[in-house]
């Protein structure tokens, strides 16, 4: 049965009912459209549910006029949910990224619509989720419902996010420029770090990374490697440049070799044009990108990812402060053990030594009350901040202490040091 054209957004959104589960295409894909247009209709709707990874420009639905009427649940907070979660007026959700889909599929988390912004239908009558296929698959698969945004600037992209237009039951159709990241500004100390995370690069291997100063300048010291691949879950603008020099070729990799693997892309209009029918980038369901016994199988997988805070025997923090959620869990462990497990495989925490300001030590004697732990100690392989890099694997408490301290910031040391013998009885 056809989809229901309609001629406005709020035309789409007409189909949710009160005490509905819905599921939003997240990240660059984010439809703030019909999420504006939701915003609006949901208050004419009690006890709505709307599941969410991180969303772009979704703040409309962040109105306090919404309580009682849409509750956000979160398997990862952004700018828009932030604030929202840390209130209580929101619920998080701790998962592991490549979950996520499971919890779809098994059933667990049943979702009556989803909420998509797509491509125009090819000749054969397919759409393409385009720039972030991410858990959003998934939820297209056992959703009561579809609601689609068609937006001829979604590029079309290869790989698993293609949905047959007839799979919808509303579609609203309007051009609109997607969110743009462009390259991050490089600082002083993201350029130290960068440097230090690029020495532990070897040609040759498979790269898994994010978004932002510290990914960015890692990527922009790597332009002397050689035969490097990349397995990821975010394909960004750092990438792209490796890639256009050559320094990227996926050559070595056993899974997929030649292509260049994400779950979603998010950066600038370049990027997105050099994705739109490009059949060596593959965007795939995050269940398998994220998939522990595939990162497994591509030979020297090296993860670098980021943190909040890190205490001194390894324990690392990096969806909240304190009892405070900020981000989430994602797919942090999901590579860290993959590359753990992959033959010549290391991981990376980079993050700066301190935060706000200066004031606070990012890597502290025990985590902050309440800090979760996204990483286990038992994980970690190597931390990095502008003062240098640390190899945690296999090393004692005692070891690791010594290790971290070395690389806090100067003005903490002596105060580290302290209070790791008060606390943990270790002299260091």
């Amino acid at each position: 049965m056809p989809p229901i054209i309609c001629n406005t957004a709020r035309e789409a959104v007409a189909l949710i009912q009160s005490g509905e589960t819905l599921w939003t295409h997240s990240m660059g894909a984010t439809p703030k459209l019909l999420l504006d247009a939701l915003a609006e209709h949901a208050l004419t709707r009690q006890d709505l549910t709307l599941l969410q990874l991180h969303t772009e420009c979704a703040e409309s639905l962040s109105d306090p006029r919404l309580k009682g009427h849409l509750r956000h649940r979160c398997f990862f907070g952004g700018l828009p949910t932030r604030l929202l979660l840390q209130q209580g007026d929101a619920d998080y959700v701790p998962i592991f990224l490549s979950e996520v889909p499971k919890l779809f599929r098994s059933g667990e988390q049943p979702i009556d619509t989803a909420i998509v912004q797509v491509s125009p239908p090819d000749k054969h009558g397919i759409c393409s989720l385009g720039i972030s296929v991410e858990a959003t698959l998934a939820a297209c698969q056992v959703a009561g419902k579809i609601i689609a945004h068609i937006n001829p600037c979604m590029p079309r992209t290869h790989g698993d996010g293609f949905i047959h237009y007839d799979k919808f039951a509303a579609v609203f159709e309007q051009s609109m420029p997607l969110p743009q990241h462009p390259l991050a500004a490089s600082d002083e100390t993201s350029l130290a770090i960068g440097r230090h995370v690029a020495k532990l690069v070897r040609d040759g291997d498979c790269l898994q990374m994010g978004i932002g100063a510290i990914p960015d300048a890692v990527l922009s010291c790597l332009t002397e490697h050689k035969d490097l691949g990349v397995h990821t879950e975010l394909f960004s603008d750092g990438v792209l440049n490796l890639v256009e020099q050559g320094v990227i070729n996926n050559s070595r990799k056993k899974v997929h070799p030649g292509k260049l693997v994400t779950g979603f892309a998010l950066g600038s209009q370049r990027l997105y044009d050099y994705v739109d029918d490009n059949p060596s980038v593959i965007f795939m369901d995050i269940e398998q990108v994220n998939d522990t016994s595939i990162i497994r199988k591509n030979p020297n997988v090296m993860a670098i990812n980021s943190a909040l805070q890190v205490d001194i025997s390894g324990q690392i923090c990096a969806d909240s402060l304190g009892t405070r959620i900020y981000s989430g869990v994602g797919g942090q462990m999901d590579f860290i053990r993959g590359a753990g497990l992959s033959e010549g495989g290391r991981s990376v925490i980079a993050l700066p030594s301190t935060a706000a300001g200066g004031k606070v030590s990012r890597i502290a004697s025990v985590l902050s009350p309440g800090a979760g732990v996204v990483t286990t100690r038992a994980h970690v392989h190597y931390i990095v901040t502008e003062y240098g890099a640390a190899n945690l694997r296999g090393k004692s408490l005692r070891e690791r202490a010594r290790a971290l301290i070395d690389i806090a910031h100067p003005d903490f040391r002596e105060q580290l040091c302290k209070e790791t013998f008060d606390m943990w009885g270790l002299r260091v």
